[in-house]
């Protein structure tokens, strides 16, 4: 706390100094006045690179040479606040993310959520938006808070062009050039990209298991190397059409289309045991999206309408051949699934503000409809084929209304969404059927209040109810990462949806700095487990619902401007207008305590404090240093205990060439290699000590060349229809 309060001190002192003009006699004239003020204006007008405001956190990605190269699963981990679980899933400031791309949720999950990241270029980012207790306008399907990636939307009148590509390597190849073509005709506006990505790397696992339903326990040591080849095309069209001055039409395809393959060898020792396994799998998917949208102004006092139509079809079909011999007696797996998901949405927003008594209200709703089809078929050494066919039916019918007003210093937001959802579950094995019906109607309510304690500093407050359906990647029996006689994996269709109850209480300064606190109550909350059945020495990666868990968390974020300390205070007011001339430092502090109930563990549950920090140096030669450092120490995390901590050091070099049309980049990720898991999973009848290692080591070159008159501003077609600060004030 003591750091805080001293960046917030240089952050006045240095705002204040920035601002000063000098002195006038009291006999200063209304001219000279109104001179004034222009100059401060200068000052609001400097690049941002992060913007803090009470109830979401904006990060430019476009002027960001750390997170403008690379993918945007790299991006989105690199972000302040953003932790990695030890299973890969992603939270912010302690509590679950839903991932949005460009205002909308994506309808994939778990890894093909990732992988769909993974290949969407970071340089397609404009900015990332990070809101930590979405409101009632946000689907309550949001756990927590929401991440929305918001893709580029540079049009320029005319035609311009940009070529980019990001060579990485280490002792795989990993090259991902990319096209990208804008432009303006007359009321038209488009984008058009087009990018490929060949991607070759490894995975090692380890799980060291202690089955302890068996006397004495019995202990297997697994191990398993993986090698993955990742290839994959996209192409991405935008249009915006202006229909008059008060309305605009856009309309988006993205398609996205892979060929992987994953070599497996792993083995399996105990006592009595030496068994060996090669398998090959092979996964094509591929994923098209549509959205239709129209804005429009209803009149000139700011009331706007957003009408949005979404559809997403995505289908992938893995084949899985194994070959394993046990003791000297070979066995053999094969799988073959057939996925598809199609996803439809149709949604609307009102904007009613009433500037004169500072109050606006906005509604809305939405209709959505998922449907999911997978069938898998085994051969697991038996006359006959297994197979295992699973539907999912989701139909959700959404309103909402949400009021915001403002009172003297303070600023209230209250709103409700009612949801009903209907899920229909099928899982058809071994002739057993198992039906799932799951219906619910409920309502969400959201309450916020901001009290502003001066123009740059404010506290505010907030809770929201939200719910969690159980996703098609933990429900499906068909969802497997590795199959033998030691080993299963799928998921568990009998998983109740999760509810939340998010508590928020933040402090807000200066747009750089923030320090607060959450607590989440999660009821049904699934977590993805290892478990084995009593007397089976077989090891099972599912998902298990747990009654509550509830996890208590305390946040900071500030800066350090180094150039104050080192290039001092004149210095230091010339090169706030400048970020890209800067030198600075970026901490985030996260302290996160879980508690589980109904539930043992074998170890003590230990709170971890997550530390990570961005700085940016300013070289000789214009050349821009950055680097990003973060560690997950020992604690526990969720229901994991990790045993040694995880960390990551990145550092990158940048320097434009020919008046900023060539970007050249020279980056190093995991400098020291030291990015693994260590973590101990306790189950019933099973306690896991799990080990996982990437090829997180990895060098990049990353060239960008810009085609076109790009002196020419920006010719922006669109309708804001967002909601503005009237009232509430928290959405701005």
């Amino acid at each position: 706390m003591k750091a805080v309060s001293l960046m917030l001190c240089l952050l006045v002192t240095g705002i204040l100094s920035a601002q000063e003009t000098p002195k006038k006699t009291e006999k200063a004239s209304e001219k000279e006045t109104s001179t004034e003020l222009k100059e401060v204006t200068v000052y609001g007008n400097k690049k941002e690179y992060l913007k803090v405001e009470s109830d979401k956190t904006t990060i430019n990605v476009r002027d960001n040479a750390m997170l403008n190269s690379g993918s945007s699963l790299e991006a989105v981990k690199k972000i302040p606040g953003v932790i990695t679980s030890p299973t890969g899933s992603i939270t912010l400031n302690s509590k679950g993310v839903t991932i949005y791309i460009d205002g909308a949720p994506s309808s994939l999950n778990g890894t093909d959520l990732q992988n769909y990241l993974a290949t969407l270029p970071a340089n397609a980012i404009e900015k990332v938006e990070l809101i930590y207790n979405p409101g009632a306008s946000y689907d309550a399907n949001s756990s927590g808070s929401i991440i929305n990636i918001v893709t580029s939307t540079k049009r320029k009148k005319g035609i311009n062009a940009s070529f980019n590509i990001n060579y990485n390597f280490n002792k795989y190849q990993k090259p991902s050039p990319q096209f990208l073509l804008n432009g303006k005709v007359n009321d038209l506006s488009w984008q058009t990209m087009i990018g490929y990505n060949y991607i070759d790397g490894e995975n090692k696992t380890k799980n060291d298991q202690i089955f302890t339903s068996f006397t004495p326990n019995e202990h297997l040591l697994q191990k398993n190397l993986s090698l993955m080849t990742n290839r994959n095309f996209y192409f991405r069209i935008g249009t915006n059409y202006k229909v008059s001055e008060k309305s605009n039409l856009l309309f988006n395809y993205n398609m996205n289309t892979a060929n992987d393959r994953f070599t497996n060898e792993s083995s399996t020792s105990g006592t009595g045991i030496d068994f060996t396994n090669s398998s090959v799998a092979k996964n094509k998917n591929s994923n098209h999206e549509l959205s239709l949208q129209y804005k429009t102004k209803l009149d000139t006092l700011g009331r706007t309408l957003d009408i949005t139509g979404f559809s997403n079809f995505f289908d992938k079909k893995p084949i899985t051949t194994s070959h394993g011999i046990s003791n000297g007696t070979p066995s053999y797996y094969n799988g073959d699934v057939n996925f598809k998901l199609a996803n439809q949405y149709l949604k609307y927003d009102f904007a009613f503000p009433f500037n004169k008594v500072d109050f606006s209200l906005n509604t809305g709703g939405k209709y959505n409809f998922i449907k999911v089809d997978d069938q898998g078929i085994y051969n697991l050494n038996s006359a006959t084929n297994s197979v295992t066919d699973f539907n999912y039916k989701e139909t959700n019918l959404a309103f909402y209304v949400e009021a915001r007003k403002k009172i003297k210093k303070f600023n209230f937001t209250a709103g409700i969404r009612f949801e009903d959802y209907k899920v229909d579950r099928t899982a058809v094995q071994e002739l057993v059927t198992t039906k799932v019906n799951f219906k619910n109607t409920n309502f969400f309510p959201n309450v916020s209040a901001l009290y502003e304690i001066n123009q740059n500093i404010n506290v505010s407050a907030s809770y929201s109810k939200k719910i969690q359906q159980a996703d098609y990647n933990t429900l499906d029996p068909n969802n497997f990462a590795n199959f033998d006689q030691y080993n299963t994996s799928n998921g568990n269709p009998f998983l109740d949806p999760t509810f939340f109850d998010n508590f928020e209480l933040k402090l807000t300064a200066f747009q750089y700095v923030q320090v607060g606190g959450n607590y989440t109550i999660a009821k049904d909350n699934n977590r993805f487990v290892f478990n084995a059945q009593p007397g089976e020495l077989v090891s099972n990666q599912t998902f298990q619902q747990f009654d509550k868990i509830n996890t208590l968390s305390f946040f900071a974020s500030f800066p350090i401007p180094l150039d104050y300390f080192f290039k001092g205070k004149d210095e230091f007011q010339k090169r706030m207008n400048n970020l890209d001339k800067m030198n600075y430092i970026f901490f985030n502090v996260n302290y996160i305590k879980s508690t589980t109930e109904g539930y043992t563990f074998s170890f003590d549950n230990k709170p971890i404090i997550n530390y990570s920090a961005q700085a940016q140096f300013i070289l000789p030669w214009e050349i821009k240093n950055t680097i990003s450092y973060f560690i997950l120490p020992k604690g526990t995390w969720e229901i994991y205990q990790i045993e040694k901590p995880i960390q990551e050091f990145d550092i990158s070099f940048n320097r434009d060439f020919l008046n900023k049309n060539l970007k050249i980049g020279l980056h190093c990720f995991d400098v020291f290699n030291a990015n693994e898991v260590n973590a101990l999973v306790s189950s019933p009848n099973l306690q896991t000590k799990f080990y996982q290692k990437q090829d997180s080591r990895t060098f990049r070159i990353s060239l960008t060349y810009n085609f076109g008159n790009l002196s020419l501003k920006k010719d922006n077609t669109d309708i804001e229809v967002e909601k503005k600060a009237q009232g509430g004030g928290l959405l701005k």
